[in-house]
């Protein structure tokens, strides 16, 4: 069984785009199913289906066979169409991997970028540089949402950052460096904490233009201030730099500013280096389960709280992020599959 769950994320797709609110849950799970078992999608049999997910607009497909889902990631373009739809929508998909992060959906301002390029090719621009993230309509303020594969919403960030850096200058545009800092940080779901979105403002005002950052999911974050704190604090401590953190609900931003006394940018980028090299290697191994509570009832919630905190001394590395609806359980594959089994054996 051990050997099954670790092959299932390689017959896994994720699916960006799925038209929310329009039929129930059922019948879009029965629509999904339908059209990645068509041949002329390149499907196949379909083992299972997560929908709805904790993502907006995301369903997780399995296809019985491997091969079938690196079939389906070959076809370029895939439009959900059914007659209990009122239109098509185009779905974009990808691999699901063993990825802690499959898929983010985060909101950016490209504000900052009108007068330099028309939004509009710009946006066109991205869709064909990027086919794997799944783009919404673009609104007249600069703000458009984006979905997708974290590390392609990564890649995209990096990109913008870039074109900010390398454009030349119009008349009253601001410091592109401090605004590429703040402008373009991605924003997932708000943050509840009004005194969190406070602090975020505060700090956006005093940002030095200078400094540099990092984007990271918040659950890798996450693991690494809990196991990697400190590798990472002494790597940065020998570049001479310091860190501020931002979280924004699915994304992390972290800001890394040099010593004011010794200011360098080479000591700035080799951080940069450091963190995002340390993150990727997270990246590459961490496995994510999701345990949900919304169907229980209080004395169920607290006897699987009970059962995760027990298990917990048995897998010191697997970090357990309790919420109200659902616990989150982060590690190796090995560990959050062993982890997960002992807990159902505690709970019955």
């Amino acid at each position: 069984m051990a050997t099954s769950q670790a092959a299932k994320p390689q017959r896994t797709i994720v699916v960006c785009g799925v038209p929310d609110g329009l039929v129930g849950d059922d019948i879009m799970a029965d629509i999904l199913m339908i059209h990645f078992q068509k041949g002329k999608n390149k499907g196949g049999d379909v083992e299972d289906i997560v929908y709805p997910t904790p993502a907006k607009g995301v369903a997780y497909i399995t296809f019985d066979d491997k091969q079938v889902a690196e079939n389906v990631l070959t076809k370029a373009e895939h439009s959900l169409q059914d007659k209990r739809l009122p239109a098509d929508f185009p779905l974009k998909v990808s691999l699901y991997g063993e990825s802690v992060f499959p898929c983010v959906s985060c909101l950016l301002d490209l504000s900052i970028l009108r007068g330099r390029c028309i939004l509009e090719d710009l946006v066109e621009d991205l869709k064909k540089n990027f086919p794997v993230l799944n783009f919404g309509p673009l609104h007249s303020d600069g703000h458009i949402t984006v979905q997708g594969p974290f590390s392609a919403i990564r890649s995209l960030q990096n990109k913008l950052v870039s074109k900010i850096h390398h454009s030349p200058s119009e008349p009253g545009v601001k410091s592109a460096r401090k605004e590429s800092m703040t402008t373009l940080r991605p924003n997932t779901r708000p943050v509840k904490s009004d005194s969190s979105l406070e602090a975020s403002n505060n700090f956006v005002q005093s940002t030095k233009t200078e400094g540099l950052m990092v984007v990271l999911d918040t659950d890798i974050y996450l693991y690494m201030k809990k196991f990697k704190e400190k590798p990472y604090q002494d790597s940065l401590k020998k570049c001479g730099v310091v860190s501020h953190e931002i979280r924004d609900g699915e994304v992390t931003t972290i800001y890394l500013d040099s010593d004011p006394s010794n200011p360098s940018l080479r000591s700035l980028e080799l951080a940069q280096d450091i963190v995002e090299n340390l993150a990727a290697d997270l990246q590459s191994y961490l496995r994510k389960e999701r345990r949900s509570l919304k169907s229980f009832s209080r004395a169920e919630k607290h006897k699987h709280k009970q059962a995760f905190e027990r298990v917990s001394v048995l897998y010191p590395h697997v970090l357990v992020l309790p919420c109200s609806a659902h616990i989150d359980i982060i590690g190796t594959s090995s560990d959050v599959y062993g982890f997960t089994q002992q807990v159902n054996k505690m709970v019955g």
